[in-house]
């Protein structure tokens, strides 16, 4: 009896967003009986548990066909085609191909010449796919890929290897999607990328993704939301600054790739930023919108860091006034720079973890119990819940309509969320 494919996702909004193009490719090209499984290879945990996940969909779908495609399978292929559990890996140029499903669907399983492996360069891709796909998300919220890959090499960091360098989808295409969604009824969308503040450096005259922030916003009136995914603030241009200060419509969210405090770890993980210039956009940028909420990536346990380094990364919490915290302890990158330095003591990474996490817990309580009395407009996401301006959550008591923006005064507030009548 035919099934329709299974799908198993890992990792980040933009693999999220694939497997909803994967969706649509494997049932245009008729693929049935199958199990498709998109991994992470930010860090070894995330290839971990993705081969935990393909040994357990084999049992219970003993007569699919597996197919692993995804960063961790672009990167490091051998490792799941050595796997008794999978058919093919595929890579994650080749995923966004209707014809590489059409032949599945018609019954190739690629073995022969290539053993099971379909992975191609990914350095030698100029352009992204063309998956772009109207509605993924919740029926209130849409994510928007902006752009795929990424031009730098942090020395912890193996997504370039898996993503390529970075290319862009040209505005008018953006815009034009952007138009189709709040034609359909979203109310936000989001902008979604690798490393969406290189948008633009590909294209004709190097636009700046505020030029293209901008755009939407003049070009699409009727959108009502328009949320950014996560930026280097280094490379935040005078547009998207302005924008930020300017375009109520632009939510005062933005989550930094930071990775860490301390200037000597930065230089060492080959970042572009000093300590100094995060605190200052943080700063310039909570001065020009006071209701700005900041989130922000820190590695925990960097190769050479010393407790006094650490101390530095600690302490930015509080000097960047940040609220979300992604930590992550640090996890050695086979064929990355930094899987070659002085590594610590896995106790010492996991206590230093741990210590960010509980100074990002505080910084959250406080967050939440400043809200309290505050009138948002809140997007709901389901009858019973929504996001703020600020993108934190809020629990309701009562139904309200779904995928719409209501008016709502913060009563109290969980570990959390935010609680509203």
């Amino acid at each position: 009896m035919s099934k329709p494919p299974v799908f198993a996702t890992f990792g980040c909004r933009l693999n999220t967003y694939e497997t909803e193009a994967m969706k649509e490719l494997t049932a245009a090209g008729g693929l049935e009986n199958a199990v498709v499984v998109n991994t992470c290879a930010v860090t070894a945990e995330a290839v971990r548990q993705s081969k935990q996940s393909i040994r357990k969909l084999r049992r219970e779908h003993p007569e699919a066909r597996i197919i692993v495609t995804g960063c961790a399978a672009q990167t490091e292929p051998a490792t799941y085609s050595a796997m008794d559990e999978v058919d093919l890996v595929m890579g994650n140029t080749e995923k966004m191909q209707a014809e590489t499903w059409q032949k599945l669907g018609q019954g190739a399983d690629f073995i022969g010449e290539t053993e099971g492996v379909l992975v191609d360069d990914i350095m030698s891709v100029k352009q992204t796919a063309g998956h772009l796909i109207d509605g993924f998300g919740s029926r209130s919220r849409a994510y928007v890929q902006v752009q795929n890959g990424c031009d730098h090499r942090c020395t912890f960091c193996i997504i370039p290897y898996g993503r390529g360098n970075s290319r862009s989808v040209p505005a008018g295409v953006v815009v034009e999607q952007i138009k189709r969604l709040v034609t359909s009824g979203y109310n936000e969308v989001v902008l979604t990328g690798v490393d969406i503040t290189s948008w633009g450096d590909d294209l004709p005259g190097n636009p700046p993704l505020g030029d293209l922030v901008q755009r939407i916003l003049k070009l699409v009136p009727d959108l009502p939301r328009l949320r950014i995914s996560s930026i280097d603030s280094v490379e935040a241009d005078s547009a998207l600054v302005d924008a930020i200060a300017d375009e109520h419509r632009l939510m005062p969210h933005l989550h930094l790739s930071l990775q860490a405090g301390d200037n000597m770890i930065l230089k060492r993980m080959k970042r572009r930023h000093l300590r100094e210039d995060a605190i200052a956009f943080c700063s310039d940028m909570r001065k020009a919108r006071p209701d700005i909420v900041y989130g922000a990536d820190i590695i925990a346990g960097f190769p050479t860091e010393t407790e006094e380094m650490f101390e530095n990364s600690l302490k930015l919490v509080e000097d960047c006034g940040l609220t979300w915290l992604h930590v992550f302890p640090f996890s050695p990158r086979h064929g990355t720079p930094a899987a070659r330095m002085p590594q610590l003591e896995k106790s010492v990474i996991k206590a230093r973890a741990k210590r960010l996490r509980e100074a990002g817990t505080q910084r959250v309580q406080d967050h939440l119990a400043a809200q309290l009395g505050k009138t948002h407009a809140i997007l709901m996401e389901n009858p019973r819940m929504g996001r703020t301006e600020g993108f934190t959550e809020v629990v309701f008591d009562s139904d309200q309509p779904e995928g719409q923006i209501v008016s709502a005064t913060i009563t109290g507030h969980t570990e959390k969320t935010l609680l509203a009548g």
